[in-house]
């Protein structure tokens, strides 16, 4: 409905009122867009309280004085410090500190392994033309249907055959398999880069540029925002991962931050390290946040910078 349209409704609406007539509520347009206005807020006012309850309890089980899972209230009633400082000094049993560096080593090299990946994958596949290019991309998008769960024993033996399922060798093949295959995911990246014009391109070839040259300094620049969002997900893959983290580190030694979190809630820690378990997932969520916060930053500045270009 057109402006002049919707004033004319309005008008004979007012002009009805002034005469004593009744408008239906499903005429009166003003009537109903506050209630639906009222009604999606309430909506989205309860979808709130459900997403924050299972983290504001969370939050708060980390300070519970009460070690075990088994409480008679939903929140706690006494609070404490002792399950922070007992996950980072008791040691003795789980080692947390040492799964928190080691998966925060692994989830920053592969995120800057699998984000110079991606970005070399999509510019080649982008801005290049060569034999075997659409053939390469339907494979590499066939492939991507297969989950990835299905090469988890395969990868193990390979590794196992290589070395590197002890010791060191545990960290540098969990770095392997998370960043060896991330340049497959460079649909999203090509998607992007296929927007920029490729007159940006030719002029900077014509200027003298390389090849290099145009893609880390016109490419990569305004791909700033894609560039964020591949950091984000290359992080959160190893920092969350579990399924080939179980499969390729065996003993605790070797674990990372979510076979920890999985092994206080085993039957045999559970009732001492329930309480730890819910600071240990406080804490794991910091980086994410940082992360996410510093991002963000950064990807607000390019797309200000695009929306003046």
């Amino acid at each position: 409905m057109s402006n002049n349209q919707t004033t004319t409704a309005e008008a004979m609406q007012a002009m009805e009122i002034a005469e004593g007539g009744h408008i239906p509520f499903w005429h009166n347009q003003r009537a109903r867009r506050i209630l639906g206005d009222v009604l999606s807020y309430v909506l989205l006012g309860v979808l709130a309280i459900i997403w924050i309850i299972p983290i504001v309890w969370v939050f708060l089980e980390s300070f519970n004085k009460n070690t075990g899972p088994y409480n008679e209230t939903f929140f706690p009633t006494e609070y404490t410090f002792d399950n922070y400082v007992k996950l980072f000094t008791d040691t003795h049993i789980l080692n947390f500190p040492s799964m928190f560096m080691r998966t925060l080593v692994i989830s920053i090299i592969v995120c800057i392994i699998s984000t110079f990946f991606v970005l070399c994958v999509a510019f080649c596949m982008s801005r290049l033309r060569f034999r075997f290019r659409k053939s390469f991309m339907n494979i590499v998008l066939v492939l991507g249907m297969f989950p990835g769960i299905m090469s988890v024993v395969v990868i193990y033996f390979i590794l196992k055959s290589l070395g590197l399922t002890q010791g060191i060798g545990v960290t540098i093949a969990l770095i392997l398999v998370y960043s060896a295959g991330a340049g497959a995911g460079f649909y999203v990246m090509k998607g992007y880069m296929d927007t920029i014009p490729l007159s940006l391109d030719e002029a900077a070839y014509l200027d003298g540029c390389t090849r290099w040259q145009v893609f880390t300094k016109i490419i990569i620049p305004i791909c700033k925002p894609m560039l964020v969002f591949q950091a984000l997900t290359s992080f959160l893959g190893p920092w969350l991962d579990f399924v080939m983290a179980r499969a390729i580190a065996r003993t605790q030694d070797n674990y990372t931050v979510a076979l920890g979190l999985y092994q206080m809630l085993t039957r045999e820690y559970l009732n001492d390290w329930f309480a730890r378990f819910a600071a240990a997932a406080v804490i794991i969520s910091i980086p994410i946040a940082v992360l996410f916060i510093v991002m963000q930053r950064f990807y607000q500045e390019s797309m200000s910078g695009a929306v003046k270009g």
